[in-house]
């Protein structure tokens, strides 16, 4: 297995520093803001800058279920506070074969963020490159939100193949509140902008227990998707 070393010890989780960077990532929230925090999302580069990414099972119930509505997208949140703002979440793309089936290989879902104060989130922040087909071995870094916790966790490691669908990653204690935090490759120690390859999600909603986690691969559908994310940006 090769080194994970830049992200620190390898498959052991951290407090995320608060950065400006960091801000790329950031917590769900339901009704505006009033309620807990209980999915992660990150802001992913596109024409519009007005992109994020996160699980489908955080913002579509599947098989027999519909879109969520009434969802903020919190940036940077630490301790309560939201530094950045909250951005309403307008419009969530999810894979038919997801909202159908709710198949574990389709837990993904692209959602288009609303301005605030003439600006759009990808203006402020910048986004991750959008990696597709990148293979089942590579060294990220994950970033995310524990619904018990008001601070972001982080841990780097190389992935794994776990189906021809599915990634999987040793990661000690990323549970609940994670799920759609993004595997972040390729990434600039400078700019903390890198090329995410995945997110928590995928078989057993991510994960059975928090020690190990999951997520769908990212191929030619997980792009079509995100095109047809770009195409109802607004």
């Amino acid at each position: 297995m090769r080194s994970a070393s830049p992200f620190g010890t390898p498959g052991v989780r951290r407090t995320a520093r608060p950065t400006v960077g960091a801000a790329r990532v950031g917590a769900v929230f339901s009704h505006n803001g009033s309620g807990g925090h209980f999915c992660t999302a990150s802001i992913v580069d596109s024409p519009g800058d007005s992109v994020i990414l996160t699980a489908a099972h955080c913002v579509h119930g599947g098989k027999g279920g519909h879109e969520s509505t009434d969802l903020v997208f919190v940036p940077g949140y630490r301790d309560g506070e939201a530094p950045y703002g909250q951005w309403p979440i307008r419009h969530v793309v999810v894979d038919r074969r997801w909202a159908r089936d709710s198949d574990p290989d389709y837990d993904v879902a692209f959602a288009d963020v609303a301005t605030v104060h003439g600006r759009h989130v990808g203006d402020v922040f910048g986004g991750n490159h959008l990696g597709y087909d990148r293979g089942y071995r590579l060294p990220v870094q994950i970033t995310g939100y524990p619904d018990a916790t008001e601070q972001p966790i982080t841990c780097g490691n190389d992935t794994t193949r776990f189906s021809a669908g599915q990634l999987r990653i040793a990661c000690t204690g990323f549970p609940g509140g994670t799920s759609g935090s993004p595997w972040v490759t390729d990434l600039n120690r400078e700019t903390h902008t890198g090329t995410v390859i995945g997110v928590i999600g995928g078989y057993q909603a991510g994960g059975a227990t928090p020690d190990v986690s999951y997520s769908p691969y990212f191929g030619a559908g997980v792009l079509d998707l995100y095109r047809t994310a770009v195409r109802d940006e607004r």
